[in-house]
């Protein structure tokens, strides 16, 4: 969360209802944009999700994409 804090992208993977979900979180608005017109998402969908930074505890603007599916980047390694 760190690096996303600090204006890289961050892939948050986890399970929701037995779906495998994710996260791409930065504090860097432009580069998820970016990354999301590059892989077919609407700009309408990106969030706007405060974080509170861990070393600080102090509350950062971030936001994320919520990714699903075939969307999901594989792993290292896979795909």
């Amino acid at each position: 969360m760190e690096h996303a804090l600090d204006g890289g992208l961050w892939l948050h993977r986890f399970t929701l209802d037995g779906r495998p979900m994710a996260h791409l979180v930065s504090s860097d608005r432009n580069a998820l944009l970016a990354w999301g017109a590059a892989h077919g998402l609407d700009a309408s969908w990106l969030q706007y999700k405060p974080l509170r930074d861990p070393r600080t505890g102090i509350r950062l603007a971030a936001w994320h994409w919520d990714l699903l599916g075939e969307r999901i980047p594989p792993r290292a390694g896979e795909g």
